[in-house]
């Protein structure tokens, strides 16, 4: 069945994205959106999330869907509800209803799916049931583990060049996302002081996430062990004399995120020795927003961070050396890690399904150094891209009672300053910061991370 296309935002940006898509590639694509995934037995499931390359250019969450894009010819698949499913979901509108909200040219049920995949490239879906659907169908071997690879790989590198950069509709929906998590973050600072575990304060974070009909883009962080870096434990107990490290974003009812970390002291007021390394987290914070601007490569700006963070650690005589010396040595890992930051849109590390296609510029692979083997995201900024700033200080035992890393650096850090630094676990100060034509935005502005506006937050 043919269907009349209306004209709207959401029909106008899908149109608009599918042409961008067959302005590069000249074979069909063909996207599945996955299925639910049961928590334990079949009917009892997690919440769906639809594959993030199937809402870029469906626009609407729809589970157990695909589309087939050819020429900015849209076709979709799916069946239209049980009728014995409205006694438990509702009424739930029909194929021909959801075709029409996302122009849709052509609206077919899923068993007319197989006489459609001739030539066709794909991306794999995660759930296991959805890929094996596609390699059955496609006739080779789709699995979200392996490298894509012919057509596949070719269709990957598309949609890396479309998504690469926001249009105005993600930039909305990215906009509330930042919006939220904001507000979520200073929920977090007012409710501490009278907080008792972890989990309370990240319960009035996703409380405010969710009261806007949202969920989080990722597994909240709300911590008083900063040094592990994906700690999603919420047990610990708040002492006056802790950080707590949050790390917290928010999702759009549409997949769109948002990604945003900042610590504070429990007590509402930072210690000496927490504000010394908070202020050299953020002054590497800064630096790196200020040099954020078209055709600077990121990978400079997570080196300028590597350098005033090893700077500052010099300053305070945690450091014995020159700043660029000791990052050329990777000192600086000791303390930072990871890379400054990713790729942020409808993946909080977004595209990262595809490996490193997204993050790294054609030609151009992970470092094997201590200090850039984590870098996520290495090619020239474009207007239009969205990248996370994250800094931080960590004293993680398994780096720094390394053997092997003790030796190399031993004569580079006085051990003995460092021992007066027990209080400071783990700092990270993270925002989401817009590439334009002028410079940077920083989406997240709206909250504070100079350290005496964040304890006025938090009180105490």
């Amino acid at each position: 069945m043919l269907i009349q296309n209306t004209s709207n935002s959401l029909v106008d940006t899908l149109r608009q994205r599918r042409q961008k898509l067959a302005s590069l590639i000249d074979f069909p694509v063909i996207l599945w959106s996955g299925n639910d995934s049961p928590r334990n037995y079949p009917a009892n499931v997690f919440p769906f999330r639809a594959s993030s390359h199937f809402l870029y250019f469906a626009g609407l969450p729809l589970p157990n869907a695909v589309i087939r894009l050819e020429a900015g010819f849209l076709e979709l698949f799916m069946d239209d509800p049980k009728p014995s499913s409205a006694l438990w979901h509702g009424e739930m509108p029909r194929r021909e209803e959801i075709a029409e909200k996302i122009g849709a040219d052509v609206a077919k049920p899923m068993v007319e799916l197989e006489l459609s995949v001739e030539g066709a490239a794909t991306i794999a879906v995660q759930d296991a049931g959805t890929w094996t659907q596609q390699s059955q169908l496609l006739d080779r071997l789709v699995l979200p583990q392996i490298q894509p690879a012919g057509i596949d790989l070719e269709l990957a590198k598309a949609i890396v060049t479309v998504r690469l950069t926001h249009d105005e509709a993600a930039l909305a929906e990215l906009r509330k996302a930042a919006a939220v998590t904001v507000e979520a973050h200073k929920a977090g600072m007012a409710a501490t002081t009278s907080a008792k575990i972890e989990a309370e304060v990240r319960a009035a974070m996703e409380a405010v996430i969710i009261a806007h009909n949202m969920t989080t883009s990722y597994n909240s962080i709300v911590t008083v062990h900063g040094e592990v870096l994906h700690n999603e434990q919420y047990h610990h107990s708040l002492q006056p004399g802790d950080l707590l490290l949050a790390d917290v974003g928010a999702e759009t009812e549409i997949g769109w995120a948002a990604d945003v970390t900042r610590t504070w002291a429990i007590s509402g007021k930072f210690s000496s020795t927490q504000r010394d390394i908070y202020d050299v987290v953020l002054a590497a914070h800064d630096a790196c927003i200020a040099k954020i601007r078209a055709g600077v490569e990121y990978e400079d700006i997570h080196l300028l961070a590597c350098t005033v963070i090893a700077e500052g650690l010099v300053d305070l005589g945690i450091f014995k050396g020159n700043a660029e010396e000791l990052v050329e040595m990777d000192a600086h890992a000791l303390f930072f890690p990871h890379g400054i930051g990713h790729l942020l849109g409808l993946d909080v590390h977004d595209m990262e399904d595809l490996g490193d296609l997204a993050g790294y510029e054609e030609k151009r692979e992970r470092s094997d150094r201590f200090g850039l083997g984590y870098l996520r995201l290495n090619r020239p900024l474009r207007p239009g891209m969205l990248v996370t700033i994250e800094p931080g200080f960590y004293q993680v035992p398994a780096i720094l009672n390394d053997a092997n890393l003790r030796s190399k650096y031993h004569n580079l850090v006085n051990w003995e300053r460092l021992s007066q630094f027990t209080d400071v676990r783990g700092i990270r100060i993270e925002d989401d910061v817009l590439v334009t034509t002028e410079g940077s935005e920083v989406l997240t502005a709206a909250l504070p991370n100079q350290a005496s506006a964040v304890e006025d937050l938090v009180g105490g």
